[in-house]
């Protein structure tokens, strides 16, 4: 017998609810075939890849309908595999009798219901519609932030089944792109569904700069994993490219921290990652002022031999630009 007999395969999911007994989850197996005279009819299993669980289901075609039918196309369903959500199944459809090599196989995912949000950004609040759960089931929805796992911000809601409305305000504070909406039914083992509505906005994680005039460090430590190179940079001027200094280069995975650093207002720090670089100059803010008297020696055109006692630079740390001519001028180095 030919293989093309089974020309298409299609696998889709359906909720059957049937009044006071619940919803329930099923599988649809759509076949497309060529009747052939030898043909009595079709075998669907679905195999749970978890369990190893299997159910089959057959459609026998009487011999009427053969002869009268026969070489015709058809399409064949199967509407009663009972799954269930974030299941993963092997579904395999053959012929009856079996015949060598005529069968068609399919590997599919029963995806969680998604939830719907807006984002108020004026508002910093995310509204969640709640997806219809089932009937006897609550449901909770909360903001986390996703690093290996994801960490609870601020308590979860619960929405009860018998309440009017399923929609949530949750409140947030910064727009980061590991802040995500975390959901799933007051049920044991539930799957959770997630969303992160700011996963593109990388923005707030370039700000976290601080520096701790004691020491003198200046640091940074990102609020989400980000893969990414960090180091710092020389810019002349605003607007201007930022050159990075020589053995200041640092991955961005965590906390980086540069000590003995002078209040330079051209010192920036400049970020990398797969989508760009950005650069952050913390001591033009008001909030880091700078030393009285600059530590860079500068050289100008005019002035010749030693600089008076109380206009040298005070004694060399660990960051100074090094100015070997007025002529050719090189960048600081770290």
């Amino acid at each position: 017998m030919s293989r093309s007999i089974l020309e298409a395969l299609t696998l889709s999911t359906a909720m059957r609810c049937v009044p006071h007994d619940g919803c329930s989850l099923l599988l649809r197996v759509q076949a497309s075939l060529t009747l052939h005279e030898s043909l009595r009819g079709l075998e669907a299993c679905s195999m749970s890849l978890d369990t190893q669980e299997t159910q089959c289901q057959s459609v026998r075609v009487s011999r009427a309908s053969r002869r009268l039918h026969v070489g015709q196309q058809l399409q064949v369903h199967f509407e009663c595999f009972e799954v269930s959500v974030a299941q993963s199944l092997y579904v395999t459809l053959r012929t009856v009798p079996h015949f060598c090599g005529v069968r068609l196989d399919q590997q599919y995912h029963v995806e969680a219901g998604k939830f719907s949000y807006w984002v108020d950004r004026g508002r910093k609040v995310i509204l969640v519609q709640v997806p219809e759960a089932r009937a006897d089931s609550d449901y909770y929805v909360r903001l986390c932030l996703k690093w290996f796992t994801c960490e609870d911000v601020g308590a979860p809601v619960r929405v009860t089944v018998n309440r009017v409305s399923r929609a949530v305000s949750l409140p947030y504070s910064r727009e980061l792109p590991c802040l995500c909406l975390e959901g799933w039914s007051a049920t044991p083992d539930a799957v959770r569904m997630q969303a992160c509505p700011f996963e593109n906005d990388t923005e707030a994680l370039w700000d976290a700069i601080r520096y701790h005039p004691g020491s003198q460090a200046l640091s940074w430590e990102p609020a989400c994993p980000v893969s990414g190179h960090v180091s710092l940079c020389w810019r002349p001027e605003p607007g201007a490219l930022c050159h990075e200094l020589e053995h200041s280069g640092r991955p961005a995975r965590g906390r980086v921290q540069y000590p003995l650093v002078d209040r330079q207002p051209q010192l920036c720090l400049k970020f990398s990652t797969g989508r760009g670089f950005w650069v952050r100059c913390p001591f033009e803010r008001l909030g880091f002022p700078a030393l009285p008297a600059s530590r860079c020696t500068c050289v100008t055109k005019g002035r010749c031999g030693p600089l008076p006692a109380t206009q040298r630079s005070r004694p060399r740390l660990s960051l100074q630009p090094q100015v070997a001519s007025w002529l050719t001028p090189r960048l600081p180095s770290w």
